[in-house]
């Protein structure tokens, strides 16, 4: 009988798709195959620009039936492209409350309760908009396409969604904005916001996203802390270290006549 190793699978848009990528440095898929190899296999479905609304109508077309592979984690990270401004020139804008029903609908859909997996929901990280402004410009834009205050709105909502459903959530946004000093107690909704064009640009924004949107390996180094930290608190029992190996280690004896005993007769 072949060993089959259950999967995590791993469901966004161009941040996901890119989290493979070494050219750069440390990226979060590879760091979190790392943490569960020879356990699970992490399945990397990222779609670089797609929406929430995109992602739904492909879910069917990518998780897999139980009866070829097994889901024991969904990762959801959706939102930096629903987030762009309304009539921004990349047409991606999803409207707020769709964005949110569309996650639902990931979440429940039943191509993927089906499997009964466990699932994580990743809010929308912060952006750069001087960089992110300095990539629009390049593309011949008017205007920049996204402001850090819709992806605050949008973090804020998808972390609601998640305490709806009990689900964990790893709040992005939150956590890298914090590593700028960035207090929200200290803010007012009527001032800008760090990150935007109005303001100096942050230095930590720059180091954690290399052109204000996508992830330097600072960036997928937090990411992959903290999803480690959402599955130990919430779901221990997928906890790296609680997952046992699926073969023997080479030099366990006992392990080797059970194995010899149940597969080799």
């Amino acid at each position: 009988m072949a060993a089959t190793w259950d999967k995590i699978l791993l469901f966004g848009d161009s941040i996901t798709q890119e989290s493979f990528n070494q050219q750069r440095g440390f990226g979060f898929s590879a760091g979190l195959q790392h943490e569960y190899i020879r356990r699970l296999d992490v399945v990397n479905r990222g779609f670089s620009g797609y929406t929430s609304r995109q992602a739904l109508k492909i879910l069917p077309h990518i998780v897999p039936s139980p009866s070829t592979a097994n889901i024991r984690l969904l990762v959801v990270f959706l939102g930096a492209n629903d987030a762009s401004r309304p009539g921004a020139e990349n047409k991606q804008h999803v409207p707020l409350e769709e964005y949110v029903s569309n996650l639902e609908k990931i979440i429940t859909h039943p191509s993927v309760t089906a499997h009964s997996p466990k699932v994580v929901l990743v809010a929308p990280a912060p952006i750069d908009e001087h960089l992110v402004w300095a990539n629009d410009k390049s593309q011949g834009r008017a205007a920049v396409s996204r402001k850090n205050v819709d992806l605050k709105r949008y973090s804020d909502a998808a972390a609601r969604l998640g305490e709806k459903l009990g689900v964990p959530v790893v709040n992005l946004w939150k956590t890298l904005m914090a590593k700028t000093g960035w207090k929200e107690e200290e803010w007012k909704e009527s001032e800008p916001i760090l990150g935007a064009l109005e303001l100096p640009q942050s230095e930590e924004l720059v180091r954690l996203l290399y052109d204000g949107l996508h992830f330097n390996p600072a960036g997928y180094q937090v990411l992959l802390e903290e999803l480690l930290k959402a599955i130990r608190e919430s779901i221990p029992e997928l906890a790296p270290e609680n997952v046992p190996l699926l073969l023997p280690v080479w030099n366990d004896a006992g392990a080797w006549d059970t194995w010899d005993a149940a597969y080799n007769k």
